[in-house]
């Protein structure tokens, strides 16, 4: 990754689509921050790379994919979408299996993304 943007909020999303609600729930707390004027990142580590897959199906506790929170991100002006390119290595997932576009990070450069941003929240 060449430049890494500065924002207001980062929101770190670590948990996968199905199982719990935490994905959901940081990608809801990254909308209204951007409903309010803040400038937001997101970042997806683990297991929160496979939210970015296309063709979800509902999960085991009838929780539905994120493929439609994703597609409305845009709308809120949250275009800084960065993935931990190991965690793909780890999963077998390619950039090409992602359903929306995004900006690759080396693990080593996750610490100064955290710098560049004044607030941050770990979902």
């Amino acid at each position: 990754m060449s430049a890494i943007p500065n924002g207001d909020l980062l929101v770190i999303l670590r948990h996968g689509p199905h199982g719990s609600s935490w994905l959901r729930e940081g990608l809801d707390a990254a909308l209204v921050a951007a409903a309010f004027g803040q400038r937001v990142s997101l970042l997806f580590l683990g297991d929160g790379v496979m939210a970015l897959l296309g063709g979800q199906q509902v999960g085991p506790l009838g929780q539905k994919g994120t493929q439609p929170m994703l597609e409305m991100l845009g709308m809120y002006d949250i275009e800084t979408l960065l993935v931990d390119r190991g965690a793909l290595v780890e999963r077998g997932i390619g950039v090409s299996d992602l359903s929306v576009t995004v900006s690759l990070v080396e693990s080593e450069d996750i610490a100064n993304v955290l710098a560049h941003h004044r607030q941050i929240l770990n979902f």
